[in-house]
Protein backbone atom coordinates (compact mmCIF):
# COMPACT_ATOMS: atom_id res chain seq x y z
CA UNK A 1 0.00 0.00 0.00
CA UNK A 2 1.24 3.50 -0.80
CA UNK A 3 -0.23 7.00 -0.65
CA UNK A 4 -0.50 9.60 -3.40
CA UNK A 5 -1.88 13.13 -3.52
CA UNK A 6 -2.59 15.95 -5.96
CA UNK A 7 -2.26 19.56 -4.83
CA UNK A 8 -2.61 22.85 -6.70
CA UNK A 9 -0.41 25.14 -4.58
CA UNK A 10 -1.49 28.42 -6.29
CA UNK A 11 2.11 29.72 -6.45
CA UNK A 12 2.25 29.30 -2.65
CA UNK A 13 -0.13 32.25 -2.21
CA UNK A 14 -2.82 31.50 0.37
CA UNK A 15 -6.39 32.62 0.72
CA UNK A 16 -5.11 35.39 3.00
CA UNK A 17 -3.02 36.62 0.00
CA UNK A 18 0.22 35.80 1.80
CA UNK A 19 3.11 34.25 -0.13
CA UNK A 20 4.18 31.47 2.22
CA UNK A 21 5.97 28.41 0.75
CA UNK A 22 6.81 27.17 4.26
CA UNK A 23 3.08 26.88 4.95
CA UNK A 24 2.58 24.81 1.79
CA UNK A 25 5.52 22.61 2.83
CA UNK A 26 3.79 22.03 6.16
CA UNK A 27 0.61 20.90 4.36
CA UNK A 28 2.69 18.51 2.24
CA UNK A 29 4.19 17.04 5.41
CA UNK A 30 0.67 16.66 6.86
CA UNK A 31 -0.33 14.58 3.83
CA UNK A 32 2.30 11.91 4.52
CA UNK A 33 2.15 10.82 0.87
CA UNK A 34 4.77 8.85 -1.02
CA UNK A 35 4.02 10.60 -4.32
CA UNK A 36 2.53 14.08 -4.81
CA UNK A 37 1.56 15.84 -8.02
CA UNK A 38 1.78 19.62 -7.73
CA UNK A 39 0.30 22.28 -10.00
CA UNK A 40 0.96 26.04 -10.30
CA UNK A 41 4.50 25.78 -8.96
CA UNK A 42 6.54 28.93 -9.61
CA UNK A 43 10.18 27.86 -9.63
CA UNK A 44 11.69 31.19 -10.61
CA UNK A 45 14.39 32.49 -8.30
CA UNK A 46 14.75 36.09 -7.19
CA UNK A 47 17.71 35.21 -4.97
CA UNK A 48 15.71 34.54 -1.81
CA UNK A 49 15.56 31.15 -0.07
CA UNK A 50 11.87 30.45 -0.77
CA UNK A 51 11.42 31.96 -4.23
CA UNK A 52 12.27 28.82 -6.28
CA UNK A 53 9.23 26.97 -4.97
CA UNK A 54 9.81 23.45 -6.34
CA UNK A 55 13.36 23.37 -5.02
CA UNK A 56 12.30 24.82 -1.67
CA UNK A 57 9.35 22.45 -1.19
CA UNK A 58 11.42 19.39 -2.13
CA UNK A 59 14.21 20.34 0.26
CA UNK A 60 11.88 21.19 3.15
CA UNK A 61 9.89 17.95 2.81
CA UNK A 62 12.77 15.65 1.77
CA UNK A 63 11.29 14.52 -1.54
CA UNK A 64 12.95 14.09 -4.91
CA UNK A 65 11.42 16.60 -7.35
CA UNK A 66 10.71 16.05 -11.04
CA UNK A 67 9.94 19.33 -12.83
CA UNK A 68 7.20 19.61 -15.45
CA UNK A 69 7.60 23.19 -16.65
CA UNK A 70 4.96 24.66 -18.92
CA UNK A 71 6.56 28.12 -19.01
CA UNK A 72 10.37 28.37 -19.17
CA UNK A 73 12.11 31.68 -18.43
CA UNK A 74 15.68 32.83 -17.93
CA UNK A 75 15.30 32.84 -14.14
CA UNK A 76 13.51 29.48 -13.81
CA UNK A 77 10.22 27.85 -14.76
CA UNK A 78 6.53 27.55 -13.88
CA UNK A 79 4.12 24.63 -14.09
CA UNK A 80 3.79 21.13 -12.66
CA UNK A 81 6.05 19.12 -10.38
CA UNK A 82 6.16 15.55 -9.11
CA UNK A 83 7.46 14.88 -5.61
CA UNK A 84 8.41 11.29 -4.86
CA UNK A 85 9.99 9.22 -2.11
CA UNK A 86 10.41 6.29 -4.54
CA UNK A 87 13.21 5.83 -7.10
CA UNK A 88 12.57 7.26 -10.59
CA UNK A 89 13.12 4.77 -13.42
CA UNK A 90 11.96 6.90 -16.36
CA UNK A 91 10.51 10.37 -16.88
CA UNK A 92 9.33 12.59 -19.71
CA UNK A 93 7.36 15.75 -20.35
CA UNK A 94 4.17 15.74 -22.45
CA UNK A 95 3.24 18.88 -24.39
CA UNK A 96 -0.47 19.72 -23.99
CA UNK A 97 -0.33 23.25 -25.44
CA UNK A 98 -3.43 24.25 -27.41
CA UNK A 99 -3.70 27.18 -29.80
CA UNK A 100 -3.00 30.52 -28.10
CA UNK A 101 -4.14 29.41 -24.64
CA UNK A 102 -1.89 29.29 -21.57
CA UNK A 103 0.84 26.65 -22.08
CA UNK A 104 -0.07 23.32 -20.47
CA UNK A 105 1.69 20.00 -20.05
CA UNK A 106 2.02 16.78 -18.10
CA UNK A 107 4.73 14.76 -16.42
CA UNK A 108 4.96 11.03 -17.09
CA UNK A 109 7.20 9.01 -14.78
CA UNK A 110 7.83 5.36 -14.03
CA UNK A 111 8.56 4.91 -10.32
CA UNK A 112 9.85 1.84 -8.51
CA UNK A 113 7.32 1.38 -5.69
CA UNK A 114 8.25 -1.50 -3.42
CA UNK A 115 10.41 -2.72 -6.33
CA UNK A 116 7.42 -2.75 -8.69
CA UNK A 117 7.00 -0.27 -11.57
CA UNK A 118 4.19 2.28 -11.23
CA UNK A 119 3.38 4.76 -14.01
CA UNK A 120 2.41 8.24 -12.75
CA UNK A 121 1.03 11.20 -14.69
CA UNK A 122 0.75 14.73 -13.26
CA UNK A 123 -1.15 17.43 -15.13
CA UNK A 124 -3.11 20.68 -15.00
CA UNK A 125 -5.64 21.06 -17.80
CA UNK A 126 -6.91 24.24 -19.42
CA UNK A 127 -9.88 26.43 -18.64
CA UNK A 128 -11.76 26.18 -21.95
CA UNK A 129 -13.81 23.20 -23.10
CA UNK A 130 -12.04 23.01 -26.47
CA UNK A 131 -8.54 22.88 -25.05
CA UNK A 132 -9.52 20.28 -22.43
CA UNK A 133 -10.98 18.09 -25.17
CA UNK A 134 -7.66 18.26 -27.01
CA UNK A 135 -5.58 17.74 -23.86
CA UNK A 136 -7.62 14.79 -22.61
CA UNK A 137 -7.47 13.17 -26.05
CA UNK A 138 -3.70 13.59 -26.08
CA UNK A 139 -3.35 12.20 -22.56
CA UNK A 140 -5.50 9.18 -23.40
CA UNK A 141 -3.26 8.48 -26.41
CA UNK A 142 -0.18 8.71 -24.18
CA UNK A 143 -1.77 6.42 -21.61
CA UNK A 144 -2.31 3.68 -24.18
CA UNK A 145 -3.44 0.35 -22.81
CA UNK A 146 -0.55 -1.16 -20.75
CA UNK A 147 -2.95 -3.43 -18.82
CA UNK A 148 -0.19 -4.97 -16.70
CA UNK A 149 1.25 -1.69 -15.42
CA UNK A 150 -0.31 0.10 -12.43
CA UNK A 151 -1.09 3.63 -13.63
CA UNK A 152 -1.96 6.74 -11.59
CA UNK A 153 -3.25 10.05 -12.98
CA UNK A 154 -3.00 13.06 -10.63
CA UNK A 155 -4.23 16.48 -11.61
CA UNK A 156 -6.25 19.64 -11.55
CA UNK A 157 -8.56 18.66 -14.40
CA UNK A 158 -10.60 21.90 -14.38
CA UNK A 159 -13.84 20.05 -15.16
CA UNK A 160 -16.48 22.10 -13.34
CA UNK A 161 -19.45 19.92 -14.28
CA UNK A 162 -20.04 16.53 -12.60
CA UNK A 163 -20.73 14.93 -15.98
CA UNK A 164 -18.74 16.07 -19.02
CA UNK A 165 -17.25 14.69 -22.22
CA UNK A 166 -13.76 14.91 -20.75
CA UNK A 167 -14.58 13.04 -17.56
CA UNK A 168 -16.40 10.34 -19.53
CA UNK A 169 -13.29 9.77 -21.67
CA UNK A 170 -11.02 9.40 -18.65
CA UNK A 171 -13.52 7.20 -16.80
CA UNK A 172 -13.82 4.97 -19.84
CA UNK A 173 -10.06 4.43 -19.91
CA UNK A 174 -9.15 4.44 -16.20
CA UNK A 175 -12.36 3.73 -14.31
CA UNK A 176 -14.38 6.19 -12.24
CA UNK A 177 -12.79 8.76 -9.98
CA UNK A 178 -14.60 10.00 -6.89
CA UNK A 179 -15.85 13.57 -7.28
CA UNK A 180 -14.60 15.19 -4.07
CA UNK A 181 -15.03 18.94 -3.65
CA UNK A 182 -11.64 20.61 -3.31
CA UNK A 183 -12.15 24.15 -4.62
CA UNK A 184 -12.29 26.81 -3.32
CA UNK A 185 -10.48 25.71 -0.18
CA UNK A 186 -12.45 27.94 2.21
CA UNK A 187 -15.83 26.53 1.05
CA UNK A 188 -15.25 23.77 -1.49
CA UNK A 189 -18.02 22.80 -3.88
CA UNK A 190 -16.14 21.96 -7.12
CA UNK A 191 -14.32 18.66 -7.72
CA UNK A 192 -11.49 20.06 -9.86
CA UNK A 193 -8.69 17.95 -8.38
CA UNK A 194 -8.83 14.25 -9.22
CA UNK A 195 -7.04 10.94 -8.81
CA UNK A 196 -7.51 7.98 -11.17
CA UNK A 197 -5.92 4.55 -10.82
CA UNK A 198 -5.80 1.67 -13.30
CA UNK A 199 -6.71 -1.03 -12.44
CA UNK A 200 -9.51 0.72 -10.58
CA UNK A 201 -9.70 -1.95 -7.87
CA UNK A 202 -6.19 -0.95 -6.72
CA UNK A 203 -7.65 2.37 -5.51
CA UNK A 204 -8.60 1.65 -1.90
CA UNK A 205 -9.51 5.05 -0.47
CA UNK A 206 -9.73 8.68 -1.61
CA UNK A 207 -10.26 11.77 0.53
CA UNK A 208 -9.87 15.55 0.68
CA UNK A 209 -7.22 16.74 3.11
CA UNK A 210 -9.07 19.33 5.19
CA UNK A 211 -7.09 20.93 8.01
CA UNK A 212 -6.84 24.42 9.45
CA UNK A 213 -3.59 24.87 7.54
CA UNK A 214 -4.73 23.45 4.19
CA UNK A 215 -7.78 25.72 4.14
CA UNK A 216 -5.57 28.81 4.06
CA UNK A 217 -2.30 27.68 2.37
CA UNK A 218 -3.79 27.60 -1.17
CA UNK A 219 -7.13 28.16 -2.90
CA UNK A 220 -7.28 24.38 -3.54
CA UNK A 221 -7.42 21.58 -0.97
CA UNK A 222 -5.21 18.56 -1.59
CA UNK A 223 -6.85 15.29 -2.60
CA UNK A 224 -5.17 12.07 -1.42
CA UNK A 225 -5.57 8.35 -2.03
CA UNK A 226 -4.26 5.01 -0.85
CA UNK A 227 -3.34 2.47 -3.52
CA UNK A 228 -2.50 -1.22 -3.33
CA UNK A 229 0.35 -2.43 -5.55
CA UNK A 230 0.28 -6.03 -4.38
Amino acid sequence: MFRVATYNVHKCVGTDRRFDPARVAAVIRELGADVIGLQEVDNRSDGTHESAQMDFLAKETEYKAIPGPTIKLSDGHYGNALLTRWPVLEKQEIDLCFSCREPRGAIEAILSVNERPVRVFVTHLGLSVGERRYQIGRLMNCLGESPGLLTVLLGDINEWLPVSWGLRQIHRRLGKSRALSSFPSWRPFLALDRIWVRPNEALKRTWVHRTKLSRVASDHLPVAAEISNQ
